[in-house]
């Protein structure tokens, strides 16, 4: 067997597996599968090897042979393949995307169409954001409201219209006076979804956020709220950004509000992980709120910093005691006796002024025992700019070139020994200023198909410029699928 940089350069697969040796000229157009099993292969890994005679599979578990499937799919051009032997498996075992459907709505063909282009680049974790400011988009049984104020905003920002500052300390949009929904998924689109990735070997990791980011719960139930009074106009936030009204975590009303709807989510969604956001959680409110204040005093907590860890304490472990572990972006484990079954998902490097809030490096959450999910904005926020030509779409600003997602390092700064909780990474596609799925498909790929290899390959992925050779053939696959996949250069 030699390294895929030995490989014949012909052939084109992303991501590229771990070794190959080809027959090089030789083809076979006899495409039947034979499939054993290995206990020694790893999991998701597979041998895949292609004879004059057909095809022969090896993997230990259902998501390898898979995988050795849609790897023969790359190979095979008008119903021939070239002689070759792939023997390949994963370096993270979490490979994600970030799908966000609160700020704007996709809809559940959307979401199958992303999963199954997912899929083709071996990505097996869909983040699924159903909850934020800007709107609610699951309904839950027992509380009719949520949808029928928080999936329907009363206007959005206007295309193209960017963030002021007012001198009051506010921030304003111009709007389009267009009332935006209800938008929202019923239990039979959830399950629905859920199966169809599930048949893809992709596993969808729902997010609910909590204590922040749920002015659209708020609005439809405003008694959850410090000050019920600043949810009069019953709807979502308007414009992009954060709110400063957030759950009222000293009533405990809203708490058992939360954990219904955890409960709801814990039986609809088969996944063993489940998202509880964390971030950017204003605590103004908190300050001044008496039944905050109380719960201060009562638990002895000193102040509201450790108020969002006793609220993030709470429901890790009424999520554990009900088989699920709980992941939330980096700042809800800042706090003492967090426990260590919480994992962390490290979007900042150091940078927090978005947040106003503390941060934990990568190797710091390790180092605390807990498992961590890399998706940091210098190279997985793919709602940044792609430094593109004559590039026809809008971005909330940065830059995350395709060059950077290949370069993505997910173990960088984590000492040798901390490495085991690093699990993997995802691509994040915020859909402030993503307006469709034309407009989704643009931002996504190719970038999330560099971050699929960066995943995949690990350390042993090879050089930028051979991923541009082969990135090229398969934009070609993507746009004949109808993908709008962006340039490759």
């Amino acid at each position: 067997m030699t390294a895929i940089t030995l490989a014949l350069a012909a052939i084109a697969l992303v991501p590229a597996p771990q070794k190959m040796s080809v027959t090089d000229g030789a083809f076979t157009t006899n495409l039947t599968v034979t499939c054993a099993r290995d206990e020694k292969i790893p999991a998701e890994g597979y041998r895949l090897k292609v004879e004059a005679d057909g095809v022969k599979v090896w993997s230990s578990d259902d998501a390898g042979r898979f995988y050795a499937g849609e790897t023969l799919k790359q190979l095979t051009e008008k119903g021939k393949c070239p002689l070759v032997e792939i023997e390949d498996a994963p370096r993270y075992k979490w490979r994600g995307v970030h799908f966000d459907d609160c700020r704007h709505f996709f809809g559940k063909e959307t979401l199958k169409k992303t999963i199954n282009v997912m899929s083709q680049y071996k990505f097996n974790v869909l983040h699924w954001h159903l909850t934020d400011d800007q709107g609610w988009r699951l309904d839950v049984p027992g509380y009719p409201d949520l949808v029928k104020y928080g999936a329907v905003r009363r206007a959005s920002p206007k295309h193209g219209a960017r963030m002021m500052r007012n001198p009051d300390g506010t921030s304003s949009m111009a709007l389009d006076g267009q009332a935006y929904g209800p938008f929202f998924y019923t239990e039979a689109d959830i399950r629905e979804v859920v199966a169809y990735a599930a048949e893809r070997h992709v596993r969808i990791v729902p997010e609910i956020e909590l204590p922040g980011h749920v002015f659209a719960a708020l609005a439809a139930y405003p008694e959850f709220a410090c000050n019920p009074e600043n949810l009069a106009a019953r709807s979502p936030r308007l414009i992009w950004g954060v709110e400063q009204d957030v759950l009222c975590v000293g009533n405990d009303r809203a708490i058992r509000f939360m954990e219904d709807v955890l409960d709801y989510v814990c039986r609809v969604f088969p996944s063993e992980v489940i998202h509880i956001g964390g971030d950017e959680c204003p605590r103004k409110r908190w300050e001044s709120c008496p039944k905050c204040q109380k719960r201060i005093r009562d638990e002895r907590l000193g102040d509201t910093k450790n108020l969002q860890a006793w609220a993030t304490r709470h429901f890790v472990e009424f999520l554990f005691a009900r088989g699920k572990r709980t992941i939330g972006w980096d700042e809800y484990l800042l706090g003492e006796g967090i426990p260590a079954t919480a994992m962390g998902m490290s979007w900042r490097l150091g940078e927090t002024a978005s947040t106003g809030h503390g941060w934990l490096s990568p190797a710091e959450l390790a180092a605390k025992g807990h498992d961590v999910v890399m998706t940091p904005m210098s190279a997985c926020y793919l709602d940044y700019r792609q430094e593109l030509e004559d590039d026809p779409f809008e971005y909330i600003g940065g830059v995350v070139t395709l060059a950077q997602c290949h370069a993505a390092d997910f173990c960088a700064g984590v000492p040798q020994e901390l490495r085991k909780h690093i699990l993997g990474g995802q691509g994040n596609n915020w859909s402030e200023y993503t307006w469709n799925q034309y407009d989704l498909e643009w931002k996504m790929w190719p970038r999330a198909c560099a971050l699929a290899e960066a995943l995949w390959c690990g350390e042993r992925k090879p050089a930028f410029a051979d991923f541009v050779r082969r990135m090229k053939v398969h934009r070609k696959r993507l746009t004949a699928q109808g993908v709008n996949c962006a340039p490759v250069e």
